[in-house]
């Protein structure tokens, strides 16, 4: 299987984002003395001209921008779903565009390192940074750094991120507030599916590639028969042990499983190999991916997800693509 960049159990930054870090060191980029078209007044200033801000994944530009509204301009360094995520080098351009946001978003959990080694190399006083990891306080060596899948997850990152556009704003403060309330609220259709999956279909047994939607899948009440080692070489870009690689292909040709869930991002032969044995024994396959794929916002997506695996569990139809 060919091997994906590091992505350890306890993280660290691979050699790949040490090369890129280099690289943006040796670009000079320093912190900005005066915003950047676009960007905000002075920290605690309102201002006619719009904040800017980045999530470091779409998923979470698709928050701030939600909760931001008027008075945000957000953008993301990672929304191209055909990109792995695990692989990303960030660029010069991509450290400059960093350098001006006044906010920022990052997943953390050694997922998005990248970015922290650019706001360290251009540290900027008024900046405000949000980590989600840091954020739920869960450890930096989390074994699934998929966050955003856990349905607690974005409310938490709404309010944190109406707390910092206020800090940055303050005589907005009540519309980020009011927006971050609005966009919790709006998660209800989501949670209401995942409820109505559950009930409907309690312990539904389940294999995964990587451990991509691991969170939502629990919070669905489904089992995940596929080894974790298992997932976690996938995701690390490792070779599974020939024992877990024998108990994966035996959840398919036993029929042991109803659906098998792969990342639509990241697939290999391994990945391939598996998808046309599930196909081959009758199981549905369902493609999910790690960044927001076009055309959706983060409750569309979420929404779409489940529903993929409840058509793929109650109608026995693939959704390899959304």
């Amino acid at each position: 299987m060919p091997k994906r960049p590091g992505f350890p159990a306890v993280r660290s930054l691979a050699p790949a984002c040490l090369a890129g870090a280099a690289l943006l060191l040796a670009s000079g980029c320093s912190p900005a003395s005066s915003p950047a078209p676009g960007g905000a007044g002075p920290a605690g200033a309102a201002s006619a001209v719009k904040i800017t801000a980045i999530g470091a994944e779409n998923e979470y530009a698709s928050v701030i921008s939600q909760v931001g509204g008027k008075y945000v301009q957000a953008s993301s360094i990672m929304s191209n779903p055909n990109t792995d995520p695990h692989t990303f080098e960030a660029s010069p351009a991509v450290a400059r565009q960093m350098s001006a946001a006044r906010l920022i978003v990052q997943n953390g959990a050694g997922y998005d390192d990248w970015a922290a080694t650019i706001e360290n190399a251009a540290p900027e006083a008024g900046r405000t940074v949000i980590n989600v990891q840091q954020l739920l306080g869960l450890a930096a060596s989390v074994a699934n750094p998929h966050l955003w899948y856990q349905p607690s997850t974005m409310p938490a990152v709404a309010s944190a991120v109406a707390a910092g556009l206020a800090r940055i704003d303050p005589g907005h403060a009540a519309y980020y507030r009011a927006n971050a309330a609005a966009f919790t609220t709006s998660l209800g259709a989501w949670t209401r599916a995942i409820a109505a999956f559950r009930a409907a279909y309690p312990g539904t047994p389940v294999a995964t590639t990587e451990p991509v939607a691991d969170y939502l899948l629990a919070a669905a009440g489904a089992d995940n028969l596929t080894p974790w080692q298992f997932q976690a070489d996938v995701m690390n870009g490792a070779d599974p042990a020939p024992q877990d690689a024998a108990t994966q292909q035996a959840l398919f040709t036993q029929h042991k499983v109803k659906v098998f869930v792969y990342n639509q991002q990241v697939t290999d032969a391994l990945t391939e190999s598996y998808i046309a044995l599930a196909k081959r024994n009758g199981i549905p396959v369902v493609g999910v991916y790690e960044t927001m794929p076009a055309g959706y916002g983060y409750q569309g997506w979420m929404l779409a997800e489940v529903s993929a695996l409840r058509k793929a569990v109650a109608d026995r139809v693939s959704t390899e693509k959304l």
